[in-house]
């Protein structure tokens, strides 16, 4: 359809949220209206209507202030149970397609453009028959394909999402690379349209790899372990430049404490903690720091009044230093709607680094 494209990346964790950041911001530059759909949605939350939507259509919603409703723009969601009752046949199959065509075609006649997201690879949703390459096909879209800064691997992952793509009939683009790092770009830059030369699709940029977008905050680990701050609430926003596991003595941890760090911390190391609140109390600056507090013994009532004193951002988590190291390692984070900082980062990055004369040609 004219003046609308659909995203899709090649795997999980690609980057294709703050891709659509970007590319919605430049689209809005270029049309007087721009509207935008995530047809079929997995991690969905309440909206502040009270509706439920998928969390980046909330996202783009409240940022760019678009007009369209949430249901409209996020007409089928994915939850728990959702696939086990589509294979019961409680679930039918065609009214979920015109649900998504329907939403599509409101959203498309009152804008002129239409950003459309995909969930995941292109293989996403193929147990209830509704993965991307089918809706980009249903709502007659081409796809813009999102892969890593890669060479090999990424061609690999390309050529697979590629080929189902064309089984269903569905023109790709161009595709971008993200997460290219700086050292890898001139040879990215050379190679790439060279591997994409066999299936006649353009490079349509290179999206520089910027560490600050993965990075985590406090309010991303009150999920990620399913509890919430002792203190420090109105820091729950805040990134860290260090991760830093106390295993030493005292000594030790004052004589390297910087500012930034997120310290990991036993609650029985009271020495550690109270030594944490001095040096914040203490300091004429914000030493930005935060704590997650370890073990199966929580915190002593006289430390938790201690911590919630101070406006450092902590926590407790019922786990063991290492497997709370171990959640934090292979934990991805994902832009959410009231981190405005890393949002506005994303658009400035991605923004500055596409081709938007070949996208929307």
């Amino acid at each position: 359809m004219k003046n609308s494209i659909f995203i899709a990346a090649t795997g999980q964790n690609i980057g294709k949220t703050t891709i659509c950041l970007g590319i919605l911001a430049g689209l809005k530059k270029r049309f007087s209206s721009v509207g935008f759909i995530k047809p079929v949605g997995q991690q969905h939350v309440t909206t502040p209507d009270g509706a439920i939507a998928d969390k980046d259509v909330v996202l783009f919603k409240e940022h760019f202030h678009l007009t369209s409703n949430y249901s409209t723009m996020s007409p089928v969601l994915c939850p728990q149970g959702f696939t086990r009752d589509y294979l019961d046949e409680k679930i039918n199959e065609q009214e979920l397609l015109s649900k998504i065509s329907s939403s599509f075609h409101d959203i498309a006649n009152t804008h002129d453009y239409v950003l459309a997201e995909g969930t995941g690879h292109v293989g996403v949703g193929s147990i209830f028959h509704l993965n991307n390459a089918r809706v980009a096909q249903a709502l007659n879209l081409d796809v813009v394909l999102i892969a890593t800064g890669g060479l090999g691997s990424a061609i690999d992952e390309l050529s697979l999402n590629i080929e189902m793509l064309k089984h269903h009939g569905v023109k790709v683009r161009g595709v971008i690379v993200n997460k290219v790092m700086e050292d890898k770009r001139e040879m990215i830059a050379h190679y790439f349209p060279k591997a994409l030369a066999r299936w006649d699709i353009p490079l349509l940029g290179l999206i520089p790899y910027l560490p600050y977008l993965s990075l985590p905050m406090m309010q991303d680990f009150e999920g990620l372990f399913k509890t919430k701050l002792l203190s420090g609430y109105s820091n729950r926003l805040r990134h860290f430049k260090e991760i830093r596991l106390i295993a030493g003595s005292l000594e030790s941890y004052v004589s390297e404490l910087k500012p930034h760090q997120l310290i990991i911390t036993p609650a029985c190391r009271e020495e550690i903690i109270v030594a944490t609140l001095e040096e914040h109390l203490q300091s004429k600056e914000d030493m930005g720091f935060g704590m997650i507090l370890t073990g199966q013994t929580p915190p002593r009532q006289e430390i938790v009044e201690c911590i919630k004193a101070t406006d450092i951002p902590i926590l407790y988590a019922p786990l063991c230093s290492f497997d709370i190291m171990k959640k934090i390692t292979s934990f991805t984070a994902k832009i959410g709607n009231d981190d405005l900082p890393k949002i506005e980062k994303a658009i400035d990055l991605v923004e500055g680094h596409i081709d938007f004369t070949a996208l929307i040609r």
